[in-house]
């Protein structure tokens, strides 16, 4: 059976810049165990936080910002729901989900 992104990311033969970067975060949020989340900060950037959605804004961690190119195709390559990826040769399962936060629409990738 294949996974909900399998048409697009597993007939690539090398890992997108952005799952690559996908990864960096969500290794972050493994140590923590916490989540990803991010969220838009004009046209062209949006900004990466880890910590427990559910909680403020101000008790997440700053963890930096992406150009919203490679946010947006963070997004094309995963799917709503459970979420399996391959980023140089380690393995993530992940959860993304999208919430509001501070009034912000932001998207959540949680590891799992």
């Amino acid at each position: 059976m294949a996974t909900p992104n399998s048409g697009i990311y597993p007939t690539r033969t090398c890992t997108p810049e952005s799952l690559r970067t996908l990864a960096s975060f969500l290794e972050l949020a493994l140590d923590e165990g916490k989540s990803v989340v991010v969220m838009r900060i004009g046209k062209q950037l949006r900004s990466v936080y880890v910590g427990n959605p559910s909680g403020a804004l101000e008790d997440l961690t700053d963890s930096g910002v992406v150009d919203a190119f490679q946010a947006d195709e963070m997004l094309m390559l995963t799917c709503l729901g459970i979420n399996r990826i391959t980023a140089d040769g380690q393995h993530y399962r992940f959860i993304r989900s999208v919430r509001y936060i501070a009034d912000r629409q932001v998207v959540v990738f949680t590891p799992i």
